[in-house]
């Protein structure tokens, strides 16, 4: 209804939103028999509720902590990202809080996610 081009969001770390929230009608099964809790399957969730993945789904790198943590977190969810479905990350301040050099190392990282033939859908 926007005509949206991405839809960005946070990658999920836990499901039964709905029930927490207590925000609109669902099924048991949903979270029973569809998704499990595993990133993947959350991220595919994710997918699907993006117009059934018509619009691309753009998940947010997070934090920056500006430790050696961050390249791990990043290609991390970039790994996520690309085997949930996903179009790619939004990864600024995990960038740009680095030196020019290890921003550019970081990015090269995560641009290898997405080029890797060996990752694929899960």
């Amino acid at each position: 209804t926007i005509q949206a081009d991405i839809i960005k969001q946070k990658l999920p770390d836990a499901q039964h939103g709905f029930a927490a929230r207590n925000f609109a009608k669902y099924s048991d099964e949903m979270y029973d028999r569809l998704v499990t809790d595993h990133p993947i399957d959350l991220v595919r969730y994710q997918v699907a509720n993006c117009y059934a993945g018509k619009i691309s789904l753009i998940n947010s790198g997070g934090d920056s902590s500006g430790t050696q943590d961050d390249v791990r977190d990043a290609v991390r969810t970039a790994v996520i990202n690309k085997r949930g479905g996903g179009a790619g990350l939004i990864i600024g301040r995990k960038i740009f809080n680095r030196s020019f050099a290890e921003g550019i190392q970081l990015l090269h990282d995560l641009q290898d996610v997405y080029l890797d033939d060996r990752i694929g859908l899960a």
